[in-house]
């Protein structure tokens, strides 16, 4: 029979899996609005408005999620993290915060004025800051270089991801969002100057997340030396690499011959691939070296309990977000792909 904290520890990446093909892709199309100039700079934007008003809210259920399976289930590594990365994780809130604020405002205010010049500053700008301290975060719980016993605060509460390898990580995630986000718009839309446009975002975003994935790679040598071993030097880790890097040249094969539907599903498995290449080599540790599901876990009671909350949650949340993706997203969505069989 499998543990509970195997459980909970697999449906944690679930919903970071989630996290990062739904909401990373809502984060990506906020930095396309930041970069978006030319003639058609009023058409990005709203074809971008288009895309993420109905779902983006809906999104972060996955990130609440996240954070309520690590508070309950593994309150230690929780504890650790929450104090550790307190500033990162702040800086993160704010930026979620800021950019729903944002964007929620910049869509009821006068459409013209100057203010709403500042509301789509704000919510690219904030869109652009999140990812990049998500990556961060991850980075840092990835090296695992907690302090046990700090004895300043730079050393407590800055040194730990002020360093090349969570910062690397954290654009790596920045740029794989923006690739995502390209990829999805590119079916969000019939004209053909923005296909193009975003199709050619792609190409570039999907070359770059290569090029810092490899620079991600060469830095976990030395600062995640036991997720670079785990990765390198087993037969699963070799074979999701492998599988990482066809779907990676597949899709840009696919962007390259305009056949978006494919392209789109490799760069999806692209990210997934990605996550869980990363979340079983750092199984079962969430917090290396220290730090297990099994040593920071809940009594079983709570673990129990917290399974039946999810199996619970999951009849009623994917059909509801099922329903509300057919309803915003089924009928144009595939009325394009039926025109361009």
């Amino acid at each position: 029979m499998i543990d509970l904290e195997v459980i909970l520890a697999l449906a944690l990446l679930i919903a970071l899996t989630f996290y990062a093909l739904m909401g990373g892709a809502d984060y990506g199309a906020g930095v396309w609005h930041l970069l978006a100039r030319g003639a058609t700079r009023g058409k990005q934007h709203k074809l971008i408005g288009e895309a993420i008003g109905p779902v983006w809210e809906a999104n972060h259920v996955w990130l609440i999620l996240i954070v309520t399976i690590l508070f309950t289930a593994f309150p230690t590594a929780y504890a650790q993290i929450s104090v550790t990365l307190h500033i990162p994780l702040t800086l993160l809130v704010i930026g979620i915060v800021l950019r729903g604020s944002a964007y929620a405002f910049r869509h009821y205010d006068i459409q013209d004025d100057e203010l709403h010049v500042r509301w789509d500053q704000l919510f690219a700008l904030a869109s652009l800051m999140s990812p990049l301290l998500l990556g961060i975060i991850i980075g840092s719980i990835t090296a695992g270089n907690f302090p046990r016993n700090p004895t300043s605060f730079l050393e407590g509460y800055v040194s730990n991801w002020i360093q090349p390898f969570p910062l690397a990580v954290g654009l790596l995630t920045l740029v794989l969002f923006a690739y995502l986000a390209a990829v999805y718009l590119i079916l969000e839309t019939q004209d053909i100057a923005l296909q193009e446009m975003f199709r050619s975002r792609a190409i570039v975003a999907a070359l770059l997340t290569g090029v810092i994935g490899e620079v991600v790679f060469f830095l976990g040598q030395t600062d995640a030396p036991d997720l670079w071993g785990d990765i390198i030097n087993s037969i699963w880790g070799r074979c999701i690499m492998l599988g990482t890097i066809m779907v990676t040249i597949s899709a840009i094969w696919f962007l390259v011959t305009r056949r978006y539907w494919w392209a789109r599903t490799c760069a999806i498995f692209q990210v997934i691939l990605t996550l869980w290449a990363w979340g079983i080599a750092q199984f079962p540790y969430l917090v290396p070296p220290h730090l297990t599901i099994y040593n920071s876990s809940s009594p079983t009671i709570t673990l129990q309990f917290m399974v039946l909350a999810l199996v619970a949650g999951a009849v009623l949340l994917f059909p509801s977000l099922y329903y509300l993706l057919r309803i915003f997203k089924g009928g144009p969505l595939l009325g394009f792909l039926k025109r361009h069989e």
